[in-house]
């Protein structure tokens, strides 16, 4: 049997909230998970649509993750 270890280099992840604290929270657990990964962030975008149905603001993030320099 083999056994292959390969090193994620990048790694995107997307996160949706209707509260901006818990959005906050689920990025921030996110990142100490990586942080294990041996990845860190690299870029973060962000954006706010109102939700006419529930009529409520909709907090989505886009989190770009990059393996750590070992440099």
């Amino acid at each position: 049997m083999d056994f292959i270890l390969d090193i994620i280099e990048t790694k995107i992840e997307l996160f949706e909230a209707y509260d901006l604290a818990a959005l906050e929270k689920k990025i921030e657990e996110q990142i100490e998970i990586n942080k294990a990964l041996m990845l860190d962030v690299h870029k973060v975008e962000h954006q706010v649509t109102f939700n006419p149905v529930l009529n409520k603001m909709l907090y989505t993030a886009l989190i770009h993750f990059k393996a750590k320099s070992l440099k």
